[in-house]
């Protein structure tokens, strides 16, 4: 008796865990245009994991890239295959540094010499997000779900053929950047969604 007393308080107490699953949000409808580019701009907490490979006429390099977005100070790790080269770019109101380097104008001449080319840094997280980079003249071509599809800004091209969701909307996954004989190609991995 004891035995079924105690196998009925188990049941009982088992029944009262019941288990729960966790309620999935529907995805919501894509935001228009000029809502989305509003909050991207404002968005101060994101990153993104990928590759990059730039073509330099008939040179070149390869790296992963891992972006870090905090606030105004953005931080950039390019590595070649296992490592080589690494080297990581922090763009804070403070200026350009490199690999810890306290920032300095040099630093950005020693970037464009390692890189090939001046990298358009105060723009790029912007365009990494799909969107203009606020305050400079562009042209803009929208594809049919009413996302950046061609960007013309800064002397840049910019090229967007294919966006991942993310959190209810879609972000770049594949970015196409070039200028003059340079050809940068940024594919992203994975995104840590913005706020």
């Amino acid at each position: 008796m004891r035995r079924w007393l105690a196998t009925l308080a188990c049941a009982a107490a088992l029944a009262g865990c019941a288990v729960t699953r966790p309620q999935v949000r529907p995805p919501s409808a894509l935001a228009p245009w000029d809502q989305r580019v509003a909050e991207l701009a404002r968005a101060s907490d994101w990153q993104l994991d990928g590759r990059a490979a730039a073509a330099l006429g008939r040179q070149g390099w390869q790296a992963s890239l891992d972006w870090r977005q905090r606030g105004r100070e953005s931080e950039l790790h390019l590595a070649g295959p296992f490592g080589v080269g690494a080297m990581a770019i922090t763009v804070s109101p403070a200026g350009l540094s490199l690999n810890g380097a306290p920032p300095s104008d040099a630093v950005r001449a020693q970037l464009q010499t390692r890189l090939g080319f001046e990298l358009p840094l105060d723009h790029l997280r912007f365009w990494l997000l799909g969107i203009p980079s606020p305050g400079s003249p562009f042209d803009l071509t929208r594809n049919a779900q009413d996302r950046a599809q061609h960007l013309a800004q800064a002397g840049w091209n910019i090229e967007y053929d294919k966006y991942l969701p993310e959190a209810g909307d879609e972000l770049p996954a594949r970015v196409v950047l070039s200028r003059d004989d340079v050809r940068v190609r940024i594919v992203v991995d994975r995104w840590m969604s913005p706020k």
